[in-house]
């Protein structure tokens, strides 16, 4: 075994590394940059180096986690024996291998030559057609050209897949369905695969409809023994990105689970493996409507086809370790500890025979996206950290209270993993961990897991790679949350009348609107739970405006947000809030109680507050509220509701400090709303101002100051965290401002382009067409 190990890697995957690397007294190396100088992967290694130049600071990938000659230099100023890639970045790259092996360093991966032909996806095919490992059909050409691939297409009948011969994770994959549409998917195809890989060589397949993507997990020594460790169910996708994967497949009956295994160990042995690799496969799924069996009890062997090699450890390889058994004693693997043993020389300890699968489990990829944005890279310092526990969870993360989520790395923060007996209770116990996830301060799609996971398909079993984009369009409901800010929208605008709270700020105590008005009677009718999340900010800065009591225990009656006046029905309090993206909504907080509005965790003794609450216009509730500590017990009509509250105090933020809710794996931000300045910014808004969506690049700028545009005509597009997306003209008119450069990174909501008006606009250059 070795002494040093320097893990090349960064995030969740080099904290997965060091742990083991603990457990076995071997010494860890970590890397960084400057962004993740205080990373959690960072404080847990022995030792670590900074990577990028000298004289700057810069932390993007390309002057850091990618640069070979700055991360063999760390393994020399160490003493590393041995490099860890982890999965990204360098992982795949046969000439990092080779330089490692150069630099008289052990690459734990495989040897140089497998990387480089599995790594080409169209010499991959052809080696394993050759080992007998059934493929899908497609493009045969070692390079295709743009005409090559359409007369391919012709050949082979459409819909077809483009895909990156030099990538993967399905960046640059493209589906297409028309003959028209293949030309301008060819040549974006190709974008995304010269900036991704430094490759813009394509290759074309024929697309399966209903497709299952289904990988077998493959363990190679050098001593000649080739193991397969079960199957992957990865088949819960979104733009070809994994969200869950579980083991083992519902899908399988044991002679198909039997042929994959032993397909996977062909394609292996047939480039020469060793170590952890994954092989994946495309399955035909089961139209719902034919009569067929759905269940793996169905008998003989299913059609599949292989799609490709992953030369590495892969993100979801926690589920195989749950899941898997080896011996007569049920021994479970670390993957990351054989990966080691095998590049140390060692030889496997078991064969096939010794493996099976013992229970089921589910992994949930949690990312820096917003599945109310359609899924747009997010970013943001997160303000608090609550981690599931319990039995059967496990969870792989990379994120701590503080660390700043840019637009630099991978979207994936960390993964949250379900153990059961059976699957419906890897199921049950995901679902609760992922509610019991909350990384407030950026949003992620923690909470839509959730809701994907009781998907009835999903529950059922009945899978393909098409089911999270067909159920968005089809079933948005089925996926979005009932306390989103969006489901808020137009139900109380309708009972907009004079009546409603009205105040001068956010933290009015006096409401002159209202003073002569009767209480209005509680209504029987209960709150949507949108309403809830509004109520549970506003109360949340209700509570906060209360004094602490001096030493004797006495607070000055004054100086409380109760309302109370001389005679007279309290006050309302007006907290005006707004939801990003949403309009802004008031909503009033009048106490029925006297008192202080005690925290529970400094009175315990002390009653909930009881107050009335009314959004705008809208009906009043009466309420109770308790806070205890970052929680705060809501109980509405009878039926309480527990919110997880942070409160980001950035004195950059403008308007005052936001308060971040979190409920059931979901958090929103809900900012104090300012009518005067957002008054400005609302005009500028509609004279054509755009602001990035998303922390990102600027890849392509396809404009020019002066120049006349057509509505929805792009103008840029930026790219952050695999995706790209097109910045297109708001309306006719002339871009007077242009602010984007390409190759700049730009920050959320930074402005990008002014388009004036045509009406407004001074004469220009005729319109392009």
């Amino acid at each position: 075994m070795f002494d040093t190990v320097l893990v090349a890697n960064r995030g969740e995957i080099a904290l997965r590394v060091i742990r083991t690397l603990r457990r076995l007294g071997v010494r860890s190396v970590a890397v960084f940059s400057d962004a993740d100088a205080d990373a959690p992967h960072v404080r847990e290694a022995d030792v670590a180096v900074r990577l990028g130049p000298a004289d700057r600071s810069d932390s993007s990938a390309a002057e850091t986690y990618l640069r070979t000659d700055q991360i063999l230099a760390a393994a020399r100023r160490t003493g590393a024996q041995a490099v860890h890639p982890g999965y990204g970045f360098l992982a795949e790259n046969p000439g990092f291998a080779r330089a490692c092996a150069d630099a008289g360093l052990v690459f734990i991966g495989p040897p140089p030559g497998a990387v480089e032909l599995m790594g080409d996806k169209i010499n991959a095919k052809e080696a394993v057609r050759a080992a007998g490992v059934p493929v899908v059909p497609g493009s045969q050409a070692t390079a295709p050209t743009d005409e090559q691939l359409v007369a391919a297409a012709d050949e082979i009948g459409y819909p077809v897949l483009l895909k990156p011969s030099a990538g993967g994770g399905g960046k640059g994959m493209r589906l297409v369905r028309d003959r028209a549409d293949l030309p301008t998917e060819i040549a974006a195809a190709r974008r995304v695969a010269r900036t991704a890989f430094g490759d813009d060589t394509l290759l074309l397949e024929r697309w399966v409809d209903r497709p299952r993507h289904i990988e077998v997990q493959v363990l190679a020594d050098a001593h000649g023994t080739t193991v397969h460790l079960g199957e992957r169910e990865c088949s819960l996708q979104r733009r070809h990105q994994k969200l869950i994967e579980e083991a083992p497949s519902v899908l399988l009956n044991a002679e198909t689970r039997a042929a994959m295994g032993a397909a996977a160990v062909r394609a292996a042995e047939s480039c020469g493996y060793t170590g952890a690799g994954t092989v994946e496969f495309i399955v035909p799924g089961i139209d719902p409507d034919s009569p067929a069996s759905t269940s793996a009890s169905e008998e003989g062997v299913r059609d599949f086809f292989f799609m490709e090699m992953n030369t590495r450890l892969q993100v979801e390889h926690p589920v195989t370790e749950l899941a898997v058994a080896i011996g007569p004693d049920s021994a479970r693997l670390d993957l990351v500890e054989w990966q080691l043993r095998i590049a140390a020389g060692e030889p496997l300890t078991f064969d096939q025979s010794d493996v099976s699968f013992l229970g089921h489990a589910i992994e949930a990829r949690i990312c820096a996206e917003d599945p109310e944005r359609d899924f747009l890279p997010t970013g943001g310092r997160i303000l608090t950290l609550d981690e599931p526990r319990g039995e059967g969870i496990r969870v792989d993360s990379g994120v701590a209270p503080g660390t700043v989520v840019t637009s630099a790395y991978d979207p994936m923060l960390a993964k949250v993993i379900a153990y059961g007996p059976d699957r419906p209770t890897a199921l049950r116990r995901l679902r609760a961990a992922l509610a019991d996830t909350r990384l407030p301060g950026v949003t992620t799609n923690t909470g839509f897991l959730r809701r994907l996971l009781a998907h009835p398909d999903v529950v059922a079993g009945r899978l393909d790679t098409g089911l999270v984009e067909q159920t968005a369009r089809q079933q948005p409901d089925l996926l979005a949350s009932p306390y989103s800010p969006a489901n808020a929208a137009g139900t109380t605008q309708a009972t907009h009348t004079t009546d409603a709270p009205d105040a001068t700020d956010a933290t009015s105590t006096t409401d002159p609107a209202n003073s002569a008005q009767p209480a209005p009677a509680a209504t029987t009718e209960p709150p949507s739970p949108a309403h809830l999340l509004y109520y549970a900010a506003a109360l949340a800065r209700h509570l906060d405006l209360t004094p602490a009591a001096d030493p004797g225990g006495w607070t000055d009656p004054f100086s409380l947000p109760s309302g109370w006046r001389l005679g007279g029905t309290p006050a309302w309090t007006t907290h005006r809030l707004r939801a990003p993206g949403q309009d802004p909504v008031a909503v009033g907080v009048r106490s029925i109680t006297v008192g202080k509005l005690a925290h529970a965790t400094d009175n315990p003794a002390s009653p909930a507050t009881e107050v009335e609450l009314r959004l705008d216009a809208g009906p009043v509730h009466r309420a109770r509220a308790a806070r205890d500590g970052d929680r705060l017990h809501l109980t509405v009509d009878g039926l309480q509701t527990t919110f997880a509250l942070a409160v980001d105090t950035d004195p950059g933020l403008a308007a005052g400090p936001v308060t971040w809710i979190s409920v059931d794996g979901d958090a929103w931000p809900l900012h104090p709303f300012d009518p005067v300045g957002e008054g400005a910014a609302s005009a500028a808004a509609h004279h054509g101002a755009l602001t990035a969506p998303m922390p990102g690049t600027v890849t392509v700028v396809k404009t020019t100051a002066g120049e006349a545009v057509r509505k929805g005509q792009p103008l840029l597009v930026l790219e952050a965290m695999k995706m790209e997306h097109v910045i297109a003209a708001p309306h006719d008119g002339v871009v007077s401002e242009l602010r984007a450069t390409a190759g700049a990174t730009v920050a959320m909501e930074d402005l990008l382009v002014v388009v004036t008006p045509a009406e407004d606009a001074p004469e220009a250059a005729e319109v392009r067409s």
